[in-house]
């Protein structure tokens, strides 16, 4: 009997002050040990340093570098440590880190971040995108929920209402660029806040939870109108180079690709099965790779797909995080000048759209728009001519039923040059 693989996932809680991270590991904690998963979490490396008596006026400017260094250096073994745990776990595991490297970031000033990179060889991507598997940003009650904030309970919590908002912004743009980054906003009641970040972490691992924890939040994608806006009418953003590759795969019933995301020479490789939908979503199951992974499973390339180049600008808008893409050469001409933004957001109508970057020209919602997917976008063969058109991944039971409603598809005129 083959033995099952076992998957160790690694989820960073952050957020400012008062933004539920202690009851939201409390309840993560107990809905996948309920599943079956074994979970370890991971302590607070700044809470246990500074419960010990250090106190930051009292630290010379060099002193709170060397203490910021030294935090992170214990951070990251601290981690090592359970991380290793998780390895050699025989059941699935779920790695629960209060905080992540990156939270460092956000309380030193960017120069002095570039200095203690630079002099421990260390580098975003592997602080950030490789270590952890999904960042749950939990924000502030200072920010939405002001009624709801508090210090009392908290020893090591002082921040007055203003500065709660800041910490909370600057936690959030540390992370910033991690490919799968979600902000839980105070947009809902409390309860409901926390069912929306566990079921963040169940969607991105393929769970489905049935009617548990039904929340409205939705993957949306718009269609952008070029040219972009100068960088200087961005917020502070983070850029990458992406590559695709379709694989092959033994039913049209299931998708499969790789993915290489990159910054300044370092990457990360992450391989991703979609397959069809369960309560009318589909369910994405990723899973990330080593180089020498990465370039085995390129054998397995669908040469019937061109490889799709992107740039990937993400970026933090009123506490909702954006992710655009810009397609590049070699490509299908169908895909010449094409721009999309993607986000999550439970927000209907005219909160939507206020809620959307106004410095960009945002012609259309394409949401579940076939002509926009990234799978037939990639195919070499003309839409009017190809066999592999997906006009969505369906269960044997629906196929029937939508293939006598989705004959003939043409080839649509896309805008941007397309």
């Amino acid at each position: 009997m083959e033995k099952r693989v076992t998957r160790v996932y690694k989820v960073v809680l952050t957020g400012g002050p008062c933004g539920g991270k202690t009851t939201g590991q409390s309840r993560l904690c107990t809905f996948f040990e309920n599943l079956g998963w074994k979970v370890f979490r991971v302590p607070e490396t700044a809470t246990v340093l500074l419960s010990g008596g250090i106190k930051f006026s009292d630290l010379s400017a060099e002193e709170a570098f060397t203490f910021q260094e030294n935090l992170l250096k214990t951070m990251v073994q601290i981690e090592n440590t359970f991380f290793s745990l998780g390895d050699s776990c025989t059941r699935d595991c779920l790695i629960i880190c209060d905080r992540g490297a990156m939270d460092a970031s956000a309380f030193i000033s960017p120069e002095k971040w570039e200095r203690m990179m630079a002099a421990n060889a260390w580098n975003p991507v592997e602080l950030r995108d490789n270590r952890y598997n999904q960042i749950c940003h939990l924000v502030s009650a200072a920010n939405g929920a002001e009624d709801f904030y508090s210090t009392e309970d908290h020893a090591c919590r002082s921040e007055g209402i203003e500065l709660a908002k800041e910490l909370d912004y600057n936690a959030a743009a540390a992370w910033v660029g991690h490919p799968y980054f979600d902000v839980i906003d105070n947009s809902t009641d409390f309860e409901t806040k926390i069912c929306r970040m566990i079921a963040s972490v169940c969607q991105k691992l393929g769970i489905d939870t049935g009617d548990r924890l039904l929340t409205n939040s939705r993957k949306l994608k718009f269609l952008v109108n070029g040219p972009l806006p100068s960088d200087a009418a961005f917020p502070p953003y983070q850029d990458f180079d992406v590559v695709h590759n379709y694989l092959q795969t033994n039913t049209p019933k299931m998708q499969t690709r790789l993915r290489k995301r990159g910054q300044n020479g370092h990457w990360s490789y992450i391989h991703t099965i979609r397959k069809p939908k369960i309560r009318n979503q589909v369910v994405e199951v990723k899973t990330q790779l080593t180089h020498r992974d990465y370039i085995n499973m390129l054998a397995q390339r669908d040469d019937s797909h061109f490889t799709i180049f992107k740039k990937r600008r993400c970026f933090l808008l009123n506490n909702q995080y954006f992710q655009l893409d810009i397609y590049r050469e070699p490509s299908h001409p169908r895909c010449k000048g094409l721009i999309l933004l993607e986000t999550y957001s439970s927000a209907e109508d005219d909160q939507l759209k206020k809620s959307l970057p106004l410095f960009l020209a945002i012609e259309k919602e394409v949401t579940g728009n076939p002509q926009y997917s990234m799978f037939n976008l990639s195919l070499r063969e003309e839409w009017t001519t190809t066999s592999k058109f997906c006009h969505a991944l369906q269960s044997a039971e629906e196929e029937g039923n939508v293939a006598s409603k989705l004959n003939g598809v043409k080839e649509p005129r896309l805008t941007n040059g397309v």
